[in-house]
């Protein structure tokens, strides 16, 4: 195996990584971001406020891209495993 082709796959495995991650980390973002805005203005400086939110967002996301990312997932890993053959031999 060349140098070349274990940087190809790092860098799809980080891609893939970032693609499916994203769309739980926006809606947590944005959440904690309306969170906090929420609490700016009305002066509630309570810290576990802003938990409940962002973990209702992630479940609800998870349950709504869920299928998507686990197909992702299993059509990269099919597709490593079944290349492994020919970069190895």
């Amino acid at each position: 195996m060349q140098s070349q082709q274990v940087l190809t796959y790092g860098q799809q495995a980080l891609t893939m990584m970032l693609m499916v991650s994203a769309p739980v980390l926006l809606a947590v973002l944005v959440v904690g971001l309306l969170v906090s805005v929420f609490q700016a203005a009305t002066q509630i400086n309570e810290a576990t406020l802003s938990f409940v939110p962002k973990i209702v967002a992630a479940v609800v996301v998870l349950a709504i891209a869920g299928p998507w990312m686990l197909t992702t997932l299993v059509e990269y890993l099919r597709r490593m495993l079944t290349s492994l053959p020919g970069v190895v031999g």
